[in-house]
């Protein structure tokens, strides 16, 4: 037994600068692979005589699994495995650059060195990650600006709303405060397939494809007591709404504080933004992507199927749905399984939505693959590309004769508007021509013939080819809903149904309308208001009709997705009825934002938060909630006295930034009438 514990200097502040780890908060060393790093160690006689170093990760190491590395001192770092090189030595210390491989299994390691025949000398731990500056690694992304944005940035924006109205917020991914580090850790070694096979699950983590397969499981709660319960039913009881948090940090420390019980609730930009957080805090560049009008095709036939009764209620009718938006991710590596053309942006998706395998887990799907159609390549293009892709066929059903009549079919209608944040900017990139080609295009439909053909689809139904009887029915008038005057919580709705007849001779249409609360995912959950009309309109006339949907008609109903479907279905005496149908979003009243005086490192800069109540009632329950990192710690929530109509109430709030830079403060405010009204803000923090 040796006399001595070798004492380590880990050089933490220059390997941390080396790393791109130096935004981490933690005493131990963080370190990427495929590039060398540097300690020293006392303790050992006659240091540099046949030292041999043991890095081992993982419950059972061994050389096999590549999850153990036994490596002495050579002159030259290896181009394969582990490698230690002699810097200086002295009586009494030595100084080692140590190099891992490219392909290395990433995790906690246990550092230890042998001198002779003596027993191994623990060094301590360290961890290794991916590392996306390394040209060997299997994450690497040539463009510097790039690696800054999606791995070290820690404060993203989201897109939301509809693809009529796209709205945004900030969010504050938190992948370097503490501990968060660990809890990634631990979320790998509670996946199902480390519970079923630790040894092989830990020697697989060398694979980003693996491991972004893996994690997009353990993020949504379903199977594997992973990290957020996802909750779509509109009520949130013993738990809190989806869209009132504001960054992955609380939700990661709460799974861990709870003893790893699933955090409430979430929807798909929650499940997203978390799998962001772990994906960067490991080294894998990821973004989130929002898609609007968003398929979610549950029958694989690439379409999705809506039914309307004769009133033009939307009915919950068959698992097909479409959603206002769907948020998922993007990471960023090489598909050696595919080959070269298939590598770079991968599709992964933690929103619980279908099983793959047998769990629920998306992805990775090469968005390569999925723009051309190559659906049958691994891992779950039909989905993702129904996703973007699939025709909508609606459907007038009649529930006493169990008979359905095919409205309309529509091929342009499914993934608008594809966006993310750009890059060192805080402004939306489109990114739809990554996913398809032009809509409407013949290359398109082409494309999403080739897909249909792949999944033997080719011989059914095919919503682009009509059976004759459809061909004929063409529709007598056409209709549209226009949005007139703004639309904001608090406000009456205004809005104007434009009917024209196509036709050369009168028509008389009967229509009924329908309002709806609905969440972003379309699933109706309040009637708010409907009304019908009769109207003649001449040969190739156009009418217009307004409708006024008062703010007390709508308050109580609405959701805090703050969403409304309005449809009005015609129908046409002695023709094919017509189906209008809009999704409107509300936007919130503002809340402003102050930075008082120069916010410099480690001096209290104040900040100034200001609301004004817009309507005409009292609002009570009023909550601020703040955070942003390196402002401060954690998340603070402030409770406001209630506000009279019209009042305006202002609160200051003590920051001490911890770092340089901008920063993003990052600001919700909920009450009894309106909920998470959010809002960021830029502070640049100067030494």
């Amino acid at each position: 037994i040796a006399a001595t514990q070798p004492r380590t200097d880990w050089h933490l502040k220059e390997n941390a600068r080396e790393h791109h780890t130096s935004k981490f908060s933690s005493g131990e060393l963080i370190v990427r692979r495929g590039q060398a790093f540097t300690i020293t160690f006392n303790g050992t006689e006659r240091p540099e005589q046949n030292l041999i170093f043991i890095a081992e990760t993982g419950p059972k190491p061994s050389k096999g699994t590549k999850t153990l590395a036994t490596f002495d001192i050579s002159s030259t770092v290896s181009k394969e495995g582990w490698s230690a090189v002699l810097q200086s030595s002295s009586s009494s210390s030595v100084s080692i650059s140590i190099s891992s491989p490219h392909n290395a299994v990433i995790g906690r390691y246990r550092l230890s060195v042998q001198s002779g025949s003596s027993s191994p000398q623990s060094l301590g731990t360290f961890v290794l990650l991916f590392n996306p500056w390394s040209s060997g690694d299997d994450v690497f992304l040539p463009n510097n600006a790039e690696c800054e944005e999606y791995v070290l940035e820690d404060f993203g924006i989201i897109f939301a709303g509809n693809k009529n109205h796209i709205s945004s917020f900030g969010w504050n991914f938190g992948q370097f405060q503490e501990d968060i580090l660990n809890i990634c850790l631990s979320i790998m070694d509670r996946s199902l397939y480390y519970r079923q096979d630790p040894v092989t699950d830990v020697s697989h983590r060398h694979d980003p494809r693996y491991l972004g397969r893996v994690l997009s499981a353990m993020v949504n709660a379903n199977d594997d007591q992973g990290v957020v319960l996802g909750n779509w039913s509109g009520k949130y009881e013993g738990g809190k709404n989806p869209t009132s948090w504001t960054g992955s940090g609380e939700i990661l420390q709460s799974w861990k504080k709870s003893g790893f019980r699933p955090v409430k609730y979430g929807q798909c930009w929650v499940f997203a933004a978390v799998l962001t957080t772990v994906l960067r805090c490991l080294g894998i560049p990821t973004r989130t992507i929002t898609n609007f009008s968003s398929a979610h095709d549950a029958d694989g036939n690439l379409r999705v199927d809506e039914f309307y009764d004769a009133d033009g209620n939307h009915l919950e009718r068959g698992a097909d749905s479409v959603w206002n938006f769907h948020v998922w991710n993007e990471s960023w590596f090489t598909r050696h399984d595919l080959g070269p053309s298939y590598s770079g942006w991968q599709v992964l998706d933690a929103t619980p939505q279908e099983e793959s395998g047998g769990i629920y887990q998306c992805g990775p799907a090469s968005r390569h693959a999925i723009k051309e159609g190559e659906v049958e390549l691994d891992y779950d293009g039909p989905f993702v590309f129904a996703e973007v892709n699939a025709d909508c066929m609606y459907w007038n059903y009649d529930s006493a004769t169990g008979k359905k009549t095919l409205i309309f079919s529509k091929s342009t209608e499914i993934g608008a508007s594809i966006s993310t944040k750009a890059v060192g900017r805080d402004s939306r990139v489109d990114v739809t021509r990554d996913y398809k080609y032009e809509e409407g295009s013949a290359k398109e439909r082409e494309i999403f013939k080739k897909a249909r053909k792949k999944l033997g689809l080719e011989d059914k139904f095919d919503p682009t080819a009509p059976k004759q009887e459809e061909v004929e029915l063409k529709p007598d008038i056409s209709g549209k809903f226009k949005v007139a005057g703004s639309l904001e919580v608090g406000k009456d709705l205004n809005l104007l149904l434009v009917l024209e007849n196509l036709q050369s001779d009168a028509k008389t249409v009967n229509v009924n309308m329908t309002a709806w609360s609905t969440l972003y995912t379309r699933r109706r959950i309040n009637q708010i208001w409907k009304d019908s009309i009769s109207v003649t309109l001449a040969p190739k006339e156009e009418k217009q009709f307004p409708i006024k949907i008062k703010y007390p008609e709508y308050q109580q109903q609405l959701t805090t997705d703050k969403t409304i479907q309005v449809t009005a279905l015609c129908h046409v005496e002695d023709g094919i009825p017509v189906l209008v149908k809009r999704n409107i979003t509300l936007d919130n009243p503002d809340i402003a934002i102050q930075v008082l005086g120069e916010a410099k490192v480690n001096k209290e800069v104040v900040v100034e938060v200001a609301f004004t109540n817009p309507i005409k009632e009292e609002l009570k329950d009023c909550v601020l909630q703040v955070e942003g990192s390196d402002l401060l710690q954690g998340v603070l929530e402030l409770r406001i006295p209630p506000l009279k109509a019209s009042e305006k109430s202002s609160t200051k709030l003590k920051l001490i930034p911890s770092e340089a830079g901008p920063k993003h403060l990052l600001v919700n405010f909920f009450c009894d009438k309106f909920a998470d009204i959010k809002t960021f803000k830029t502070v640049n923090v100067i030494n």
